[in-house]
């Protein structure tokens, strides 16, 4: 009997400990899949099937905000595809001024792959990290191209960098956030403004045999 009673309160104080341990393992979880400020290009599909260009304004490994022209339904799974991270997908929990936020359903790997990414991108800039790259930004050899903006009006613009899917541009205009332009002869759609000019989301990514300092867009 005294066995019994010796095992049973090992195993009552283990089952303490445990309950003890797993508000602990949350917070440091919350503190590890903190959200941050981060914009990153994509695209995203809705259950339909229909794909529209996004961009984030923040995300954690939990989940994530975009910047996006068509919202789906709330608990409306989504797939999305984001510069330097890849394929996510979840479900939408609420809307956001300019768009919608998403509950990333991942697995735990793939939540920690996510995470050392976003403290890189964080740090890169302060810490002069090289770029990924897998996900480089060139400078084309030819830094002019004609910006055709709104299906009219013609602009010669300077590139700053291009991206397989997007790009961003030198300039004195400031369209509007959403506003669909030509980049040369790449369709895309505005989705960043910043001081001296505004950034670029390809409709399309290109292709990446072509991309390099030699690209025509």
């Amino acid at each position: 009997m005294s066995d019994f009673i010796h095992e049973q309160r090992l195993v009552c104080g283990a089952a303490s400990m445990d309950l003890n341990l797993k508000p602990l393992q949350r917070q440091v979880e919350r503190r590890r899949y903190q959200r941050v400020e981060v914009s990153l290009l994509g695209r995203y599909m809705l259950e339909d099937g229909r794909e529209y260009p996004c961009v984030t304004t923040d995300m954690s490994p939990g989940g994530l905000a975009c910047v996006a022209s068509v919202r789906g339904m709330i608990g409306e799974r989504v797939v999305v595809y984001l510069d330097q991270i890849g394929r996510v997908e979840g479900k939408i929990v609420r809307y956001t001024d300019r768009g919608f936020a998403l509950a990333l359903n991942l697995p735990y790997v793939k939540r920690e792959k996510i995470a050392n990414q976003l403290t890189w991108l964080v740090n890169r800039d302060v810490l002069s990290l090289p770029e990924d790259r897998r996900y480089e930004r060139i400078v084309p050899l030819r830094q002019h191209s004609i910006l055709h903006l709104n299906g009219d009006s013609e602009h010669i613009v300077k590139l700053i960098d291009v991206s397989i899917s997007g790009a961003a541009v030198s300039t004195s205009l400031k369209p509007h956030i959403g506003t669909k332009i030509v980049l040369g002869q790449t369709p895309g759609e505005v989705v960043r403004l910043f001081d001296g000019g505004f950034a670029i989301i390809f409709d399309r990514a290109i292709a990446p045999e072509r991309f390099n300092e030699n690209i025509t867009l």
